[in-house]
């Protein structure tokens, strides 16, 4: 059984100052998630899922349960058998889910390709008040106290210390963006996103990282997390699925891309060239196209529709092309079947995506991890909103590192696409917080 008490209580204070610090007084696993002017924290671990290519195992109080299947059908099920009626889980998906649902064999067998928890406490806050979870009342007490903490330490001054890193790239990112061009040129797909990782020397402090990337960013969600056995700060520009416990599915693609350099009018004609260059257009039409197929396989067909067509949304340091695609699942499907339609994004993996998988794994030195994937919420009414894994920053079995990609057509320039990756990094790369430096000031 899960349960918590509840209690709401004003707060006159930042939210994201307040949610970040208290990820930064956290000595257990948490998420930070952000969506639809919402931030929550949540702590701990009361009841874990983790999915693997044959499917999931359950884990409360320490005793493990197998669920065999469809690892997303898999992961479901094993949420749905949690008693207890209010459950939310935080969690991530691994870009290499995708070779399960698409039938390529993992890299590595025995690597969770996604990883869920339902938290022990939260704070959500929203318009002044917040929501804090618990499982009694002495815990609540504690955790009022946390929070009142936490909002003192979030309006304390801070003094940062940026990390310089090198974004450039260099011959062996054009030479896989003119091998990808050749495969697409030949037949064996539409389009392909690839991406190259840029390491850190430094370490990074995620939390205030997470403050000064997302002071500078307009992201569609963003998150900060340790969880799992990952560390990451992201931006995501876009929703891979958003489904409502009334079964309505939304997607959001983003495809074509010009910087943003700050200058108005030199945005405003970028913004112009968007809609002018046939190859940005090409990439963007497809990409809705597909989502739209893969939406018609889970909701009534009478009901799918583009609610949004190539307008242009600002994320950080880059404008993109973007659309909104929805609908509405048919009888006996789920948000996991959407998700598993959905997933990976077409905007992390191309068209068709079982053949652009297999070109990422040719192209790309080992596995993307989260890059790509998703960070999501799982609610007990069915509401899941899964937010694309990119302008991030990750951390994972010691190494740090920066990662962003661009989608790869017949009609793509090595140097153009190149220059695309250095234009998405700026959206983190600026925002780096020296993690050394914060602690001896």
């Amino acid at each position: 059984m899960v349960s918590w008490v509840e209690r709401r209580v004003p707060v006159e204070a930042d939210a994201l100052a307040t949610t970040a610090a208290l990820a930064a007084g956290s000595p257990e696993p948490y998420v930070v998630y952000e969506s639809q002017g919402r931030l929550c924290w949540a702590e701990g671990e009361l009841a874990t899922v983790t999915v693997h290519g044959s499917g999931a195992s359950l884990a409360v109080d320490g005793e493990r349960r197998e669920l065999h299947g469809s690892p997303l059908q898999a992961a479901g099920q094993a949420l749905r058998s949690l008693a207890g009626a209010r459950w939310r889980a935080y969690g991530w998906a691994s870009f290499e889910l995708s070779h399960a649902l698409h039938g390529l064999e993992p890299f590595q067998e025995h690597t969770p390709l996604a990883y869920l928890a339902v938290p022990r406490r939260e704070i959500r806050i929203e318009g002044g008040t917040a929501l804090l979870r618990a499982g009694d009342e002495a815990e609540l007490d504690a955790l009022h106290d946390r929070l009142a903490g936490a909002v003192a330490a979030g309006r304390a001054p801070v003094a940062e210390y940026r990390v310089s890193v090198d974004i450039r790239g260099g011959d062996a990112y054009r030479a896989a963006v003119a091998s990808a061009v050749a495969d697409i040129t030949a037949g064996g797909l539409d389009k392909v996103i690839l991406s190259r990782m840029v390491p850190l020397a430094e370490e990074i402090d995620f939390p205030a990282t997470y403050v000064a990337g997302r002071r500078g960013n307009d992201p569609a969600r963003s998150f900060l997390l340790r969880l799992g056995g990952w560390e990451a700060a992201g931006f995501s520009p876009e929703v891979v699925a958003r489904v409502d416990a009334d079964g309505a599915v939304t997607t959001q693609p983003l495809a074509g891309t010009r910087a943003l350099g700050g200058d108005p009018a030199d945005d405003r004609a970028r913004r112009n060239e968007l809609y002018h260059d046939a190859k940005e257009v090409y990439e963007h039409a497809i990409s809705v196209r597909l989502a739209m197929a893969e939406l018609e396989r889970v909701c009534l067909p009478s009901t799918v529709r583009v609610a949004e067509f190539m307008s242009v949304k600002e994320r950080g340091s880059v404008q993109h092309l973007a659309s909104e695609v929805g609908g509405r699942l048919a009888d006996g499907r789920s948000g996991w079947d959407a998700l598993a339609e959905l997933f990976p994004a077409v905007t992390a993996s191309g068209i068709p995506k079982d053949a652009a998988c297999g070109v990422i794994r040719r192209a790309e030195p080992g596995d993307r991890g989260l890059y790509g994937g998703a960070v999501l919420t799982v609610d007990a009414d069915g509401t899941i909103d899964a937010a694309l894994v990119l302008r991030s920053v990750f951390r994972r079995g010691g190494r740090t590192w920066l990662q962003a990609g661009a989608g790869i057509v017949a009609q793509s320039h090595p140097d153009r696409e190149l220059e695309e990756t250095v234009e998405k990094l700026r959206s983190v790369s600026r925002f780096l917080v020296s993690r050394a430096r914060v602690a001896a000031s």
